[in-house]
């Protein structure tokens, strides 16, 4: 061996750049932090005491853990990386929040071949607002500098949320009966799913023109954060409607979502035309000589959640949902696995 020094910055790992990064991030993350907090940056791991439940019989927790996908590479390439911290909180939430679970704390894993103590920051910052809208803490995380195992220039994000639910409140799915009504929850944007087939279909496309077919620019649609819908149920239910189940329509889109949390032998029969899909689809479809059941099945088409409900109260359902939301289908009774039919039928 030659008689050359090494060091870890050699390596490609600067211990500086972490001590820079937590130093960005720890007001923004401490921000989030209640009473129940016990211990959270700088900390080996995070505390957050449960004493403050209450009015729960048998407190059960949910936890769920997920990415933002691809939709990564876009928001690095034009410098708008705060959204997609909001985006991993929010997708998060709403898959503990079909099942009934609001949301205790969150911790997130940020990872790249080369730190940028300002772009983590701004990830993180990001989390760290929409844990504070949807009433979260922000316990902890993990920063990586990882060259070798991550491309130059790549970033990779990353989230655990742990929730709550009282064991009598849980949301199954299983009081779900033919004659129930189908309420769509707009979504804000493809949220974090469908990025790989976005970025095929635009390749080197420059998204920060303005397009005329969007009155838009296509950036400013498909970076806008995934839609968190605590604020619809909690209204929803607030109004005294029974919830019976709700689908997050993420990877699968409309077609192998809602069965996630349907009874056998039950179908779900969906109005295409009982909701306004936003222009960006048809944009993509269009560009990329999509077919209708593939745009289905990667995308949310508009509709972000979908929430069941007795058919009497569904009226009263979207007057109370915060969001904008539509009557788009009915259960009806079916034979064997549950699925989704769609009317009209896909023609390709």
């Amino acid at each position: 061996m030659s008689g050359q020094k090494s060091s870890y910055r050699d390596a490609g790992v600067d211990i500086d750049a972490g001590n820079r990064t937590v130093a960005l991030m720890k007001d923004a993350v401490n921000a989030t932090h209640g009473p129940a907090v016990l211990a959270g940056v700088g900390a080996f791991g995070g505390l957050f005491s449960l004493s403050g439940l209450r009015g729960m019989t048998d407190p059960v927790l949910a936890a769920s853990a997920d990415g933002v996908g691809t939709k990564v590479r876009i928001a690095a390439k034009y410098n708008r990386l705060a959204g997609v911290g909001a985006d991993l909180v929010n997708h998060c939430v709403d898959d503990i929040l079909v099942q009934g679970a609001r949301p205790l704390f969150f911790l997130d894993y940020v990872a790249s071949s080369k730190l940028h103590p300002e772009q983590v920051a701004s990830v993180v910052g990001g989390m760290a607002k929409a844990c504070k809208a949807t009433g979260c803490a922000l316990l902890g995380g993990e920063t990586a500098e990882m060259p070798g195992v991550y491309c130059e220039g790549e970033i990779d994000v990353v989230g655990t949320i742990v929730g709550v639910v009282d064991r009598p409140k849980i949301i199954d799915g299983s009081r779900v009966a033919p004659g129930d009504v189908v309420i769509g929850l707009a979504s804000a944007s493809p949220h974090t799913n469908g990025y790989s087939l976005i970025r095929h279909i635009l390749g080197d496309r420059d998204l920060d023109v303005y397009e005329p077919a969007l009155d838009a620019k296509p950036v400013d649609l498909l970076l806008e954060p995934h839609r968190p819908y605590v604020a619809d149920v909690d209204a929803i239910e607030a109004a005294g409607i029974e919830i019976k189940g709700m689908a997050h329509i993420t990877g699968g889109g409309l077609i192998e979502n809602p069965p996630r949390i349907m009874p056998e032998n039950t179908t779900l029969h969906l109005d295409r035309e009982s909701w306004s899909v936003p222009p960006l689809f048809r944009w993509l479809q269009s560009l990329g000589n999509v077919a209708d059941s593939e745009m289905h099945r990667v995308f949310n088409m508009g509709l972000g959640l979908l929430v069941i409900v007795p058919a009497e109260k569904a009226q009263a359902a979207i007057d109370a949902a915060v969001t904008p939301a539509w009557r788009v289908g009915e259960i009806r009774t079916g034979e064997g696995a549950p699925n989704v039919v769609f009317h009209p039928s896909f023609s390709e």
